[in-house]
């Protein structure tokens, strides 16, 4: 039985699915933090703009805007299931798998690439270069922490094992692990910076309808 912190609710849903991208549908989802939290010098990124215009287009329309999938993408989400057989034979872990995870009382929510105890993996099938540099450096690149600190504060976990499978490459080489610990003071900035930006999602959304959907 998997347990979750108070306020949380696991919707039991195949990934990928129709009914799963509904489920998400004007929802801020832990993979696209790194939006969310994006800036530049001069204020908000382009990136966080355009989420936050996605995401009212989703609650104006109830549809689910559908995001362009590249080769390299397909290539990884068809590699996962393999990535978390090998990370299961490697580490000697059960990996439980859930639909989505989200919370109660607020649009935020998370597709866990799996759950370990009291752990989640991320699992990242890049290209071969990008797979390469993670080897080499031994460690995660910076731009996962959104997703992976999300994941972990969503799911109540203590910590994340970040996977890069690449079975392209010799078999000694196809499979890095890194264990996240869980980064509290992290975790609050970006519960911050999430809620922060939901408002402004409202904010656009409700003057939207406000000045073009009058009650005739």
């Amino acid at each position: 039985m998997i347990s979750l912190p108070p306020g949380r609710e696991i919707i039991e849903i195949d990934q990928g699915t129709t009914e799963w991208q509904q489920v998400r549908t004007g929802m801020a989802t832990a993979s696209r933090f790194s939006d969310v939290m994006a800036t530049i010098k001069s204020g908000e990124a382009a990136v966080r703009k355009n989420y936050r215009a996605e995401l009212v287009l989703e609650r104006l329309t109830g549809k689910y805007v559908d995001q362009y999938v590249s080769g390299p993408m397909i290539w990884g989400r068809e590699q996962e299931p393999f990535a978390r057989a090998a990370y299961e034979i490697e580490t000697g872990s059960v990996v439980d798998q859930a639909g989505f995870i989200r919370m109660k009382d607020s649009k935020i929510g998370y597709s866990p690439d799996g759950m370990v105890e009291d752990g989640i993996i991320e699992i990242k099938c890049p290209n071969s270069s990008t797979h390469m540099e993670t080897l080499i450096s031994g460690k995660m690149s910076p731009g996962h922490m959104p997703q992976v600190q999300g994941g972990m504060w969503l799911r109540g976990a203590a910590w994340c094992d970040f996977i890069s499978f690449d079975p392209r490459m010799p078999e000694e080489m196809q499979l890095f692990v890194q264990r996240i610990k869980r980064d509290s003071a992290y975790i609050i900035e970006l519960e911050v910076g999430v809620t922060e930006f939901l408002n402004t999602v409202d904010e656009m959304h409700d003057a939207l309808v406000k000045k073009f959907r009058r009650k005739k």
